[in-house]
């Protein structure tokens, strides 16, 4: 099962006590031991980079960075032309309302590269038609 790693897992995992660390943590750790086949996108990266930056946390978030960088290497997808193109159009969709601009981005990549398990925190994602979404718990 390929599933698709949201911004929100390495930033739980690498975050300070909250109820989702231990599951977050346990995520990685699957993904970077090959027991999970996880894909994730650049977009994923640069919110990681904008979030920390933006708290004036910029070497914690480059810490995130790079470590999620090491687990994803040879599994982080390009967003190309036509992912945008797609994620343009999923926002005329009406059950995509609660969608940010970079989750259609998420959606459009997982959608042109045959992916439809999303792990992440975001419940946004439970209203997608054809999405099956995997809280951690």
């Amino acid at each position: 099962m390929k599933v698709f790693i949201d911004t929100n897992i390495p930033m739980y995992a690498a975050g300070k006590d909250h109820p989702l660390k231990a599951s977050c943590l346990e995520i990685m750790t699957s993904v970077a031991n090959g027991a999970l086949e996880a894909y994730t996108d650049s977009e994923v990266f640069q919110e990681i980079l904008y979030r920390y930056f933006n708290i004036n946390k910029r070497e914690f978030g480059l810490q995130i960075f790079d470590s999620f960088s090491q687990i994803m290497h040879g599994s982080v997808l390009p967003v190309r032309h036509e992912d945008m193109i797609m994620a343009r159009m999923l926002a005329n969709n009406p059950l995509n309302v609660k969608l940010s601009p970079r989750d259609l981005i998420h959606l459009a990549v997982m959608h042109n590269h045959s992916i439809v398990h999303i792990i992440t925190t975001d419940r946004a994602f439970e209203a997608i038609e054809g999405i099956q979404l995997i809280y951690p718990s």
